[in-house]
């Protein structure tokens, strides 16, 4: 075996050659696998990203080399840059390789010997010289002219990007993206990269576009830093924002002066991109503003309706469901079901064991007694899941209802096109943001009866907007709230200590100090943060499985309030991952180590593969050489180029932002003053209440006594609650 120096796998290398043989290349993300004969006459394996590249093409490839377990070393290039061969050889070997239809190696051979090393310069400038060669006819001719255009231009491209700063992979993304248009997009509005592509940053584009000579002050960088602040702000939860804190962001990320920033925001506003709400002096993005106030309006407009339910007597109703199901309903119940009854459109709230579930399938029974279609959909899949098992009926994600359109890249139901159904049940709305909300509600039938159920208590969703918050706050809509917990989930310690949490009381601790008589909810308390980490490893390795049964990835979740520091997702997931999946094949992809058995969570929406945000899985499959990942979700498996593992993450410790809507056998979550900023009340509610059988908090009393009482946070600023109340 080749004995590598000790600075091998550490310092960038450079290989230059011609491809041997393209091992292989996936036409949709570019990764491919190429044989190389070096300069020095060499065989070398490359890994990395471009576009249609093909046996006899010369290469300049910059990376570091990596050690593959199957398939041994291989340079892994982060800049790959694709040359046509200047030898002889190396021309005849490019030409037969089939990368120009209509010449192959008999055509290759006669080409070289009519034209020598011109033989390029002829293709490209003198091309009628072609005929010349013995069995070019007029049809082979336009096809290698067509074929070498196209050639070209992927080539032209390439070096037109790799020369203005972008990356190789970044530069076959350009080109999936824009085609042949690439040059002309990305020149005349590199800003577009932060819009179109996934993962391209304003930041990213900025450098590109400042190494194609866009000015500091240009108004298009400064338009486009502008909505990159309102983009971000966005993502904190906020559908708009004030003008003059807008205009402080925009100057301190452009280092530009007020006054231009407000020429920009002048010029928005013109070009209608951007939206003022002059009552507050706020300027919101155009498709946030008209998200929070049409589904203002159309949520009035259900709610004003008459009801359409054809019972004659609820109170009759009420009885008979009541003898249908064996169970007693509650007064809040009650009233709720007949709230139910005589509206189109009803909100029901309320914590854990206060019977949301039981009124659910009261409802819908005396609906489907009534032979109407009902529709049933959560915001992710096993939030869907867990409706379907509560109620018996087939529930689905908001998005698959919807039904996503590739060809438009919009929902194929829309107000033009409605859902059919007539009773529409979403379930965990608090979950579900103002964009979303507003592309359900207008596409539901002008006969629709609608049941919005959710806790309002919990984090509000990870999109912006608080919409159940607001829709409540209101006081337009009619909402049932039940308060009365059920004297079998008042057995449960998550359930009691969820609503003590909630009323900003600390919750009671169990076990008295050992696991010994471990009871459904258990605090152990840790005060120096090295401490609390490695609890939590033990408790999930090997305490936990132990004494319960569990399977540490499939049962077993770690919940934590932030991503970084000691006991974030970032760390915690590294040290899991290698105490309970330490060995498999494995490929690292941008530092991070994916191997066969991870636990993972998707981070996006991806209707095409038709898995979404906060989805968890695990890796089935991993192919270095071909380059893809396989994925399994429950009940389907799921293929990522190399190239997509931007959309997933690594799920052994999550956050609890991210928890949303989904619920755990057990539930471990770290709590330590370091994690002051992000400390509140509905976050360590929310976290608690993701546990089924066991949760276990670790950590300091203090860090628990502050969450408990913090709830200001961080307030959403949204105009869902005044277009409702302007109505």
């Amino acid at each position: 075996m080749d004995q590598a120096p000790k600075d091998f796998f550490s310092d960038n290398h450079r290989v230059c050659g011609t491809v041997e043989r393209v091992t292989f290349q996936s036409p949709e993300s570019g990764f491919c696998v190429l044989r190389i004969r070096d300069n020095q006459g060499a065989l070398v394996t490359v890994i990395g990203i471009a576009p249609q590249i093909n046996k006899g093409v010369m290469i300049d490839a910059t990376g570091v080399w990596v050690k593959d377990a199957k398939f041994g070393r291989q340079l892994k290039a982060d800049q790959l840059r694709i040359s046509q061969p200047a030898s002889i050889d190396g021309m005849e070997r490019y030409l037969a390789s089939g990368l120009v239809p209509g010449i192959g190696p008999a055509f290759a051979e006669r080409l070289i010997k009519a034209f020598g090393t011109d033989v390029f310069e002829v293709i490209e400038n003198d091309p009628e010289r072609l005929l010349e060669v013995d069995g070019i006819g007029r049809g082979r001719y336009k096809k290698i002219l067509a074929a070498w255009s196209e050639q070209k231009t992927v080539r032209d491209i390439m070096v037109f990007l790799q020369g203005h700063g972008v990356s190789t992979g970044l530069a076959a993304r350009i080109f999936k993206e824009y085609g042949n248009q690439s040059m002309e997009c990305v020149a005349g509005d590199p800003y577009a990269l932060a819009r179109d592509l996934r993962g391209v940053g304003f930041v990213s584009a900025d450098r590109i576009a400042r190494n194609l000579g866009f000015a500091k002050d240009s108004d298009d960088r400064v338009a486009a830093g502008v909505e990159h602040v309102l983009q971000e702000i966005s993502r904190e939860g906020h559908t708009c924002y004030a003008r003059v804190d807008l205009q402080k962001r925009a100057v301190e990320l452009l280092e530009v002066g007020s006054e231009a920033v407000s020429q920009a925001i002048a010029a928005g506003l013109a070009q209608g991109r951007l939206v003022s709400i002059e009552a507050a002096d706020q300027v919101a993005l155009q498709v946030q503003h008209r998200a929070e106030k049409e589904l203002a309006r159309d949520l009035m407009r259900l709610a004003q309706m008459p009801a359409s339910q054809g019972v004659a007597d609820p109170e009759k109703a009420v009885a008979w469901v009541e003898g249908e199901t064996g169970l007693a309903l509650a007064e809040g119940q009650k009233e709720a079901l007949l709230l139910a009854l005589a509206h189109r459109l009803v909100v029901i709230t309320g914590g854990p064991g206060v019977g949301k579930t039981t009124l659910l399938n009261s409802i819908l029974k005396i609906h489907l007694a009534k032979r109407r279609k009902v529709v049933a959909c959560a915001p992710t899949g096993r939030a869907a899941r867990r409706l379907s098992e509560s109620t018996g009926l087939l529930a689905k994600t908001i998005h698959r209802v919807l039904d996503f359109n590739p060809g438009t890249g919009g929902f194929r139901h829309h107000r033009e096109n409605p859902l059919t159904g007539e009773v529409f049940v979403v379930d965990e709305f608090y979950m579900v943001d103002a964009i979303l909300a507003w592309q359900l509600v207008r596409a539901l039938p002008e006969n629709a009866s609608v049941l919005l159920v959710g806790d309002v208590d919990q984090l509000p969703s990870v999109g912006p907007g608080r919409v159940l918050g607001d829709i409540i706050d209101s006081g337009r809509l009619p909402v049932a709230r039940l308060n009365q917990v059920f004297r079998q989930a008042a057995h449960s310690a998550i359930v009691t200590n969820a609503h003590r949490i909630n009323a900003g009381h600390t919750p009671l601790p169990g076990g008295r100090g050992s696991d010994a008589d471990m009871e459904d909810f258990y605090f152990i308390e840790r005060d120096d943060p090295e401490a609390i980490a490695d609890l939590v490893i033990g408790l999930v390795a090997e305490r936990l499985p132990a004494r319960l049964g569990v399977d540490p990835i499939e049962d077993i979740q770690v919940l934590t309030p932030m991503k970084r520091g000691e006991l974030g997702t970032v760390s915690l997931n590294l040290r899991l991952q290698e105490v309970l999946n330490p060995d498999g094949t494995s490929v690292v992809r941008q530092g991070v180590c994916w191997r066969e058995g991870d636990k993972v969570m998707q981070t996006i929406n991806n209707y095409d593969k038709d898995v979404f945000n906060g989805d968890i899985g695990v890796v089935e499959k991993v192919d270095p050489a071909g380059g893809e990942l396989m994925v399994r979700f429950d009940r389907q498996e799921v293929a990522y180029d190399l190239t997509e593992l931007d959309e997933l993450m690594h799920s052994f410790a999550v956050s609890i932002h991210k928890s949303q809507g989904s619920e755990f056998p057990v539930v471990v979550m770290p709590l330590h003053t370091q994690h002051y900023m992000l400390l509140q009340r509905n976050l360590l509610y929310t976290g608690v209440t993701r546990g089924r059988r066991l949760v276990v908090l670790v950590g300091s009393r203090r860090a628990v006594q502050l969450a408990v009482r913090q709830t200001g946070g961080r307030l959403r600023v949204t105009m869902l609650k005044n277009f409702l109340t302007s109505i």
